[in-house]
This record gives structure tokens, sequence and C-alpha cells, in this order.
């Protein structure tokens, strides 16, 4: 048995699971039996390598507590200025109608939250849910067996939504420590196009355990743009398992940006099952202060003629550290392939570190495919240049490395949109580096 069943926090999270209705449910027994399994992260563990969650969840996290009610009334400072958007909001894990503005949709549009869904919907969720994820993941499997509230989208075929979904996460830890677990389920149809924001955010001084699921099917045609911004001030720490497949000729563009935490782990995994696809994913991550931020991204190409590229920076200050752990796959079908990714880095600090290992496996003997990572500090000659020219050093460094930061940002298209991760990126920038 692995070592890391023994720890503390993994037998107050079978006891808590044990002692609830879910373990009637078969699908969640499977899931916390096989955590029982596997444990949780150790040292040893390869994924998690760099980032010792479990230790600090064991000292950050008590998981026999409840998670409370929150008296929150008013979500407005947490919105995106001038963003039209269709709104859906959960607080602590579970599903706020009061606070969310979905508006009438129409029978093409459908969003929902998995316990108020029609009888329609319904079925469409069960046939569709765990599907496509992968349970490998420790945290996965916690998921699995306690998620609280689902959000199911879907967009019929041949259908554009013009507005962006906005799916606002807030964790009010105002009086107690808070354990949230959510899940997301989207499905466009073929020909069909949507663009989601997801946006996490914290309240109060108490510890936050957040995680989210999250399963994206994408059909043949379909257009997907998916961004997630991660700016949360609380003591939150968070875990996403997100994984897109796309059938053929269909598009994704996924942005991550991520600026505060204590500590954050996105596991993002495409699944390229079509040929003619196209896919970009971009990150960035500012990081400073005590935060420990961690992307583990795999692309896995399995079907011929199909281009991806991908391109993750980062910044760290202080004592922050970065990790990035990026993975391509090329599949011995997945012939005429071209696949690309960057991870480039700056570290501010002698404190700061950033482990980084862009990884490619490649089956097929057609293809064009590159990866690799650069990891240095501020280019001084650059910087002495600028002061030459009478701009103050602060404001000469911030430019810098706003010019460094700013290219992962062409994917985004809703201009609304893009000026508020800009501003976000500026003031991160200006305030903080």
């Amino acid at each position: 048995m692995n070592t890391a069943t023994e720890t503390s926090l993994l037998k107050n999270i079978i006891a808590s699971f044990n002692s609830t209705k879910s373990a009637e449910d078969i699908l969640r027994q499977k899931a916390i039996e096989l955590l029982e399994e596997t444990g949780l992260p150790s040292a040893k563990s390869e994924e998690y390598k760099f980032t010792p969650i479990t230790k600090i969840l064991e000292k950050k996290i008590n998981w026999t507590s409840t998670t409370p009610a929150s008296s929150l009334s008013s979500i407005n400072s947490f919105l995106i200025k001038d963003l039209a958007a269709y709104l859906v909001v959960l607080v602590n894990g579970k599903y706020s109608k009061e606070l969310s503005k979905i508006g009438d949709l129409q029978n093409n549009l459908i969003i929902t939250s998995f316990s108020e869904a029609n009888a329609s919907a319904k079925a469409t969720i069960k046939s569709h849910l765990e599907t496509v994820v992968k349970s490998e993941d420790s945290f996965a499997l916690i998921n699995n067996a306690f998620w609280q509230e689902g959000i199911f989208i879907q967009v019929l075929q041949n259908i554009i939504v013009e507005k962006p979904i906005l799916v606002l996460h807030i964790n009010d830890a105002n009086q107690e420590q808070v354990i949230s677990h959510t899940r997301l389920l989207v499905l466009l149809e073929k020909e069909s196009q949507v663009s989601i924001i997801e946006k996490s955010e914290s309240i109060g001084e108490q510890p936050c355990l957040h995680t989210f699921t999250e399963e994206i099917i994408v059909k043949e045609s379909a257009t997907f743009e998916y961004c997630k911004i991660q700016n949360d001030h609380g003591q939150i720490h968070q875990v996403s398992n997100t994984t897109i497949l796309q059938a053929t000729s269909s598009k994704v563009n996924t942005f991550t940006l991520t600026l505060d935490g204590k500590l954050i782990r996105n596991n993002l995994t495409i699944i390229i099952d079509g040929e003619q696809c196209e896919s970009h994913f971009n990150g960035l991550y500012l990081l400073n202060g005590n935060t420990i931020a961690d992307n583990h991204t795999v692309v896995d190409h399995q079907k011929p003629n199909s281009f991806s590229n991908e391109l993750y920076k980062g910044i760290m200050d202080d004592n922050a550290k970065g990790v990035f752990n990026g993975k391509i796959y090329v599949r011995p079908n997945a012939q005429k392939t071209n696949a690309f990714q960057s991870n480039r880095n700056i570290l501010m600090s002698e404190s700061s570190t950033i482990n980084t290992k862009p990884q490619l496996e490649i089956w097929a003997d057609d293809v064009k495919c590159s990866h690799g990572c650069t990891t240095g500090q501020l280019d001084e000659e650059a910087l002495f240049y600028l002061q030459a020219r009478g701009i103050p050093h602060q404001s000469a460094k911030s430019m810098l490395l706003y010019a460094f930061a700013l290219d992962v940002l062409a994917s985004i298209k809703n201009e609304n949109l893009k000026t508020y991760l800009d501003q976000l990126i500026s003031e991160r920038l200006h305030k903080n580096f």
C-alpha cells in the first residue's frame, strides 16, 4: 500500500466520506476506494514533486469541519467591468440562483445547475459526466467523491452564443474555513460556438480548499474559448482538473491567468481526437509573496493533420514558486501533426524559484514538433537603455516586464475582457514587481 495512505489528512477524508450519504452513491464510492488505494501525493510523487500539497493541506485544512453558510449579498466587486455576460455564481460550492443572472434562455442554449436541471438535461448530464476526465489525480478523485454542485452548459448545433458565460466561484471564509468541490460540464454540439470565463474569488482570512473538475466536449467544427482568472487575495488552496475533448475541425483557445492564492494547481488536459483541429493554450503566472502556482498540461494528439501551440510565461518575485510541467503526446496514427510548446520565465529575486519540465513523446514520423523552456533575469542592458532616456528605474522595469507578458493575451477576442486582463497584469507589475 502507498505510504501516502497513512497521512492523517487521508484518514480524515475517508472518515468524512463514510459519515455521509455519499457512501451510497456507486460512482462516489468507487472514487473514494481508488483514492484510498493510491493515496495522496507524497514527496516521492513525480507529478507533485515540487508542490508539497499534502503537507500544506495537513497544516491548513481541518477536513472534519463543515462548510459554513454565507451571508454574501453583493458580488459587484468581483464582476468584470463593462462585460455583458451570462452570470453563474457559486458560493462555498453551492449554486446561488439569487446572485446569478442567466435570464430567459432560448432552447438552443442550456445553462443550469445539476440540481435544477430538467429531466432532459439530467439525462444528458448523466450520460456525459465522468466520460472525459481522467481520475488518476488524487484531487480529481476527491472531487468525484465529494462534489457539491455542478454547472451544465450545452450549446446546440449551429448556434453561436454572442455573450460569454461568466462562472464565478466565491469562497466566503469570513467566519470559518471553507472546503468546496464543484463541477463544470460543457457540451458544444456540431458547428456551435461559446466563450466561458471562470473566475475565482475568496473573502475573509480563514483558509479555503477548492477543488473543481471540468469536462468540456467540443464536437465537430465547434469553437470553444476559455479563460481562467485566478486573482484570489484570500487564503485559497485550489486544485483544478480540466479536460477538453476535441472532435474533427474543432477549434479551442484557452488562457489561464494566475496572480494570487496560497497554492494553485492547474491540471489541463487536451485530447485532440479528430483531424484538422486547431488548439491554442496560453498561460501567464505573475507570482510574489509565498504563492505557489503549479501548471501541469497535457496535449494528446490522437488523430492526424492537427495543430497545437502552447505558450506559458511566468514572473516570480519574493519567495514565490512556479512549476510548469507540459507534456505533448503524438500517437502513432497522428501523422502530419504540428505541435509546439514553450515555457519562458523571469526570476526577480534570489529566493524565487521555477521548476520547469517540457516533455515531448512522438510515436509518428511525419510531424513538426518542438518544445523548450528559458529561465533568466530581467535584461539589464535594456533596463539601462530605458533609464538612460530619462525613464525612472521602477517604470522602466515595469515596461520590460509588461512587454514580456503581453503576447499571451493575443488569443483573447472579447475586447472588454482583454482590457480587464490587461489592467490586471499592468497593475500587478507596477505595484508588486
